[in-house]
């Protein structure tokens, strides 16, 4: 009977044609049964090592000839051969990242030499510009950086979103000053105005993202800063930071039905206080004579957009305070020029013009308010809203 190991080796020898066969001296039965253990073990020692070294070569000569086909042996003395097809390359939609590589350069490594890994969806859209490091200024002013990052936004090739988000950086600086100017013109304001309370920046600044629902205009970003402040936190006194139309404003603007008729009756009943408020020099120097201009143009609370051409119903058109009467919207606005803003003591400036502005809107929040004993927490609601200023 043949040894077991013999018959392995016979079974797994490559079968190629070409190849010669190597030879070995093989023991019989009798030199297998009758020698020693030692013997034994020498001689299938032998056989493996003779085995082992056809494996190598018939891998080796597999290899060269189909290029990617492995052949191997495992502890069982099995080959195994591992297929030579290409795995599969994953499906487009499967990938969660791609690569957009550059050209390289030996001779000179630069950005272009660079990975630029893009998620799904994603594209370049330009180079960020960082913020500027010049023309700073300290805390409670407005820089000329600023007013620059303003302008740029009025052009509408330059408001959309991949504009904006190149120059983030420099949005966030300019951001970042306007909180610092809002939170030292607010302490100046509590001082001239006690109803204000001081509030954080965050609880009066306006966002900068533009409501284009109702609008024919889709820019998406506004053209300057804004707060507004007052009892209630956002609506009274206005404040806004824009090149060439920068403003403060206050008073009552396009109020609710109701809140109108509540003024009006007040002006039937007293309109005393109102005249002597918008009659104030102070207030004339900032805001103009309160009388309407014969054209129809904007002067103190009269000649608003939404102003009436005739005696609102249930008045009479010679009534004596048809003027006031006429009046669609209670606010008034004072300009500056873009040199003023830039001055280190602007929200001073502001805080004096918030201070001729004081009787006339205590004046507005009175007339607003119920004075009876049914006051309730919705009168105090309509008299918050009743404050409200816009450009």
């Amino acid at each position: 009977m043949a040894p077991i190991s013999q018959t392995r080796a016979s079974k797994r020898a490559p079968a190629t044609a070409s190849k010669p066969q190597r030879t070995t001296n093989r023991p019989t039965a009798k030199e297998s049964s009758g020698g020693s253990d030692s013997d034994n073990q020498a001689s299938k020692s032998r056989r493996k090592r003779v085995y082992d070294s056809d494996a190598l070569d018939d891998e080796s000569e597999d290899e060269n000839a189909q290029g990617s086909s492995r052949v191997s042996t495992n502890k069982k003395g099995k080959r195994t051969k591992a297929s030579n097809k290409s795995p599969k390359k994953a499906s487009a939609a499967k990938r969660p990242r791609k690569k957009a590589k550059a050209s390289s350069d030996a001779a000179d490594v630069d950005e272009e030499d660079a990975e630029i890994e893009l998620a799904e969806g994603q594209k370049v859209i330009g180079v960020i510009v960082q913020a500027p490091k010049t023309g700073r200024v300290p805390p409670g002013q407005i820089s000329r950086n600023t007013l620059n990052f303003l302008t740029q936004l009025k052009d509408p090739d330059c408001n959309d979103r991949d504009w904006f988000l190149r120059l983030e950086p420099v949005y966030r600086l300019a951001e970042q000053e306007w909180k610092a100017f809002v939170e030292a013109f607010t302490d100046s304001l509590a001082e001239v105005d006690g109803q204000i309370p001081p509030l954080p920046p965050k609880d009066v600044i306006h966002r900068i993202y533009r409501d284009m629902r109702f609008s024919n205009d889709k820019t998406p970003y506004k053209t300057g800063f804004s707060a507004s402040f007052s009892r209630s936190g956002r609506k009274g006194i206005f404040a806004h930071f824009r090149p060439g139309d920068s403003l403060i404003a206050a008073g009552l603007w396009c109020p609710g039905r109701n809140e109108l008729e509540t003024v009006r009756s007040s002006i039937k009943r007293s309109p005393r206080r109102l005249r002597e408020a918008i009659a104030a020099p102070d207030f004339i120097e900032y805001f103009g004579e309160p009388t309407p201009r014969k054209d129809g143009g904007r002067r103190s609370i009269f000649g608003m957009e939404d102003e009436l051409k005739v005696a609102p119903k249930g008045v009479e058109k010679n009534h004596p305070d048809i003027d006031l009467l006429k009046c669609r919207s209670f606010a008034v606005s004072h300009r500056f020029l873009d040199s003023e803003v830039l001055d280190p003591d602007f929200k001073e400036k502001l805080a004096s013009v918030a201070k001729v502005l004081r009787p006339f809107v205590h004046c507005l929040n009175d007339m607003l308010t119920i004075s009876n004993d049914d006051d309730s927490d919705d009168g105090e609601d309509e008299d918050e809203e009743g404050t409200e200023v816009g450009e």
